[in-house]
């Protein structure tokens, strides 16, 4: 029987997506079992309120333009057709429902694993499928930190914010280093977060 193709899920608003997130990327594709990592760009956040979010259309263009051609990763918008506000345990349970051959896992925020506690069946999350855990800036261990399937990254702790960027552009600071340059271009063209 042939080994299933490991997905890891990598959630977020991506408002925007920078080079935080890429370099995460590509630490968890070279340092775990994963074949490919799905950026699923999420619509509404339960937890978080809808200031500033661009639509998800732009924030989904931004992804899928930022990652190019790297065939290891892919832009997802497959939570845009699925009821809001999104809930991961429903998204998993529809992709692995729609891809039965593939194995996918989660991959977040050690800020995240902290509250994972308040998520909708975070009991059922950690009990089906393996959690990458990469480490975030002050994050403190909770109920979750030692389930079986929780893994916690060696990754390297990146501090940018994508709240830092949006400030930084609305100061028209140069922040074309933080981006991915086609994601950067995309900004830029469109005039997003000027005002």
């Amino acid at each position: 029987m042939s080994r299933k193709k490991e997905i890891g899920l990598f959630f977020g608003s991506f408002n925007p997506i920078h080079i935080g997130h890429l370099i995460l990327a590509n630490y968890i594709i070279e340092h775990t079992s994963m074949n490919e990592l799905w950026f699923i760009v999420s619509p509404q956040n339960p937890f978080k309120k809808n200031q500033s979010l661009l639509p998800e259309i732009h924030r989904f263009a931004m992804v899928n333009r930022s990652i190019e051609d790297d065939f290891r990763f892919r832009a997802s918008n497959i939570e845009f057709s699925l009821p809001k506000p999104s809930y991961t345990s429903d998204t998993l349970a529809h992709l692995t429902e729609k891809y039965p051959d593939y194995k996918f896992s989660l991959i977040m925020g050690e800020d995240n694993l902290t509250n994972l506690h308040k998520w909708k069946n975070a009991d059922f999350l950690v009990t089906n499928y393996d959690v990458y855990v990469y480490p975030r800036p002050n994050a403190k261990p909770g109920k979750y930190h030692t389930a079986p399937r929780i893994h916690i990254l060696n990754a390297p702790l990146i501090e940018i914010s994508a709240s830092f960027i949006r400030n930084a552009i609305k100061e028209k600071k140069d922040v074309s280093w933080f981006l991915p340059p086609n994601g950067w271009k995309y900004i830029d063209e469109m005039g997003f977060y000027k005002k």
